[in-house]
């Protein structure tokens, strides 16, 4: 979940890092640090985030071609400057970064222990680059040799960059289940966890695949795999503008982003909805609709933002194409021995596409022989590859850590799917089929309409900026927008929030109804909106405060609910769509309001790339 950043050629580095680790400081920021090379090692680290970093390295001699950065998300070892990477060997031969988890760190630790190894930090990277150096002193090796002999002794995953103070005019590159990308330039070579810091360099990369290793230096790249066969590196273009990586004029990433989703909406079914609206093609999907079509079953994997959407998604699969689904934790499917077939369709939805927990499910269900797709929003991602086919979201770059606009575009795929599912099994006519196409079409309308409530979304988060705790409720595809709506109040507000089943509150959460407790219903227009709205008359007889998310034109929820905001009328299936917005504006204003830092809250980071 760390971001890596790296760089050689005839620039001065120093720049190119320090942008860099700002490009990728949503994938960690408990601390950072940079490491310049020439005929030695300039190292310059610190607890926080790199703007700490650029505050105490005024002084630092920023002189040098060649180097490396990292901002990191703590596994092994508590946030401290000890902690943090570069981390350098024991006698100084070898500087590394590292994204991941060596699994066998203890074992290997205290192997070199015995050889008179000495560690300062408590990290498993540490770990790893005293290794290289073992095996580069007591066997007299190369150091890419060293390197390349230590990481098939190391278990666990990895994306690093090293550098050896004997050949300072190379930097060597490996990953496995990490992700790593290589910016080719004229004479130079940028490295990153992602291609985000590098778009503003060079729109040439190469996405090493696991278990690949690079050799660079300025003027060539040698790609080879962890058992020294060589293969050819394969160039792609990114399909990137620096222009999306910038605030561009709104207070945080996490509003722009919430902005963004009309064009993001409009972007994702852009192409793919055929111009009189008689029909949808998913390009990505072509060599596997049939197996989609006849699937037995469906089994949708993912983690947090996007296992609630893989939850939306099993409402339109089973009400529009009527195939069962399941949705699975990948984290708790990956260590289960599911009952899987050749008959399956097994679904992998991940935002980065890099999600190692999303990505051991995704091997598993390949090895058991199921049809594997993937839906993500990265080109060229681990997830994008390791899928036998899949869709690309095009919400574009998503920097704020909560996600907001990579929800809604995955359900928009997640509802193509499912329409193409039905009209083919016959389960919708073509004239359902087309009025369900049509609204689509007016979602980012109707979107931008509801992104008017802004303001008076704010004057409700004023009233709820001091609660401690809140409780989110829906029924039917509704529930699985309370409870985005309450996972995004947790994330950037730190305050306790859960989401339940309407009808589920009188079996338990009832109990802790009061007046100091806001419940936020979700009751858009559908055919549970009759139940809702007894289940607010429950609330409300206990004096609990309610805030409702409602169809414009409501009358029974609005009557009884303490605060209402409306969002435009629609056919239930899009309701989701319109019905999540007021609830990531409810809590982008209250973490405002509370000082959070809304872009980057504690203890998390955007891309889980660690089990």
């Amino acid at each position: 979940m760390c971001g890596i950043v790296g760089y050689i050629g005839h620039r001065e580095a120093y720049p190119i890092l320090i942008n860099g680790l700002k490009r990728l400081e949503y994938r960690g920021y408990d601390s950072a640090g940079i490491a310049l090379i020439s005929e030695g090692f300039n190292v310059q680290k610190c607890k926080g985030k790199v703007a700490d970093l650029e505050k105490i390295g005024i002084s630092m001699v920023k002189s040098g071609t060649i180097g490396m950065g990292h901002t990191r998300w703590a596994t092994h070892g508590e946030p401290n400057v000890v902690n943090a990477h570069p981390q350098t060997s024991h006698k100084g031969h070898f500087v590394l970064v590292h994204n991941g988890i060596i699994e066998n760190y203890a074992s290997i630790k205290r192997h070199l222990k015995t050889r008179n190894v000495s560690f300062t930090s408590d990290t498993d990277t540490e770990v790893l680059v005293n290794l290289i150096e073992h095996l580069y002193l007591e066997g007299d090796l190369t150091a890419e040799l060293a390197i390349l002999m230590a990481l098939n002794k190391v278990e666990g995953a990895y994306g690093i960059v090293v550098a050896c103070k004997d050949e300072p005019d190379r930097l060597f590159a490996a990953r496995k289940g990490s992700p790593l990308v290589i910016g080719v330039g004229q004479g130079e070579y940028y490295l990153a966890s992602d291609a985000t810091p590098l778009v503003e360099h060079t729109q040439n990369v190469i996405y090493l695949n696991d278990e690949d290793f690079a050799v660079i230096s300025r003027d060539r790249l040698v790609l080879r795999s962890l058992r020294n066969s060589a293969h050819k590196p394969e160039i792609q273009e990114l399909d990137l503008s620096i222009g999306e990586l910038d605030k561009e004029g709104f207070a945080h990433f996490m509003l722009k982003e919430i902005f963004e989703q009309p064009r993001a909406i409009q972007d994702t079914f852009r192409g793919r909805v055929l111009p009189d609206k008689s029909g949808i093609q998913l390009g990505g999907l072509h060599e596997v609709l049939q197996k989609l079509y006849t699937a037995k079953r469906i089994i949708i994997t993912a983690c947090g933002t996007s296992w609630h959407a893989g939850l939306v998604g099993e409402y339109f699969f089973e009400e529009l194409a009527r195939v069962p689904v399941e949705v699975e934790y990948s984290s708790e499917f990956r260590y289960r021995n599911p009952i899987l077939s050749p008959d399956d369709i097994v679904l992998a939805i991940s935002q980065s596409g890099e999600t190692a927990d999303t990505l051991a499910a995704i091997k598993l269900a390949k090895e058991k022989c199921a049809t594997v797709l993937g839906i993500c929003n990265v080109v060229g991602s681990s997830i994008a590859r390791e899928t036998h086919a899949g869709v690309y979201t095009h919400a574009g770059p998503e920097i704020g850590v909560a996600s907001t606009k990579a929800f809604t575009a995955q359900v928009t795929v997640l509802i193509m799917m499912a329409l193409m599912t039905g009209r083919n099994n016959g389960t919708l006519t073509q004239e359902r089929y087309e009025e369900l196409i049509a609204e689509l079409v007016e979602i980012p309308g109707k979107l931008r309409k509801t992104l008017e409530k802004d303001g008076e979304i704010l004057e409700i988060a004023k009233v709820f900026q001091h609660t401690k705790n809140a409780i989110y409720l829906g029924r039917g595809v509704f529930f699985p927008v309370a409870l985005e709506g309450a996972l995004k109040l947790k994330e950037i507000s730190y305050i306790h929030a859960e989401g339940y089943p309407a009808a589920e509150m009188k079996h338990g959460p009832i109990a802790l109804i009061d007046e100091n407790m806001p419940v936020v219903v979700v009751a858009a227009k559908d055919q549970t909106l009759d139940k809702v709205v007894s289940n607010v008359q429950e609330i409300k007889a206990r004096k609990g405060t309610v805030i409702a998310i409602v169809t414009e034109g409501d009358q029974e929820i609005s009557r009884l609910a303490d605060y209402t905001i409306e969002v435009p009328d629609s056919l239930p299936e899009f309701s989701v769509l319109l019905s999540v917005i007021p609830l990531q504006l409810l809590a982008y204003h209250i973490a405002v309001l509370r000082g959070c830092d809304v872009d980057q809250p504690r203890n998390l980071a955007k891309s889980v790339t660690v089990e």
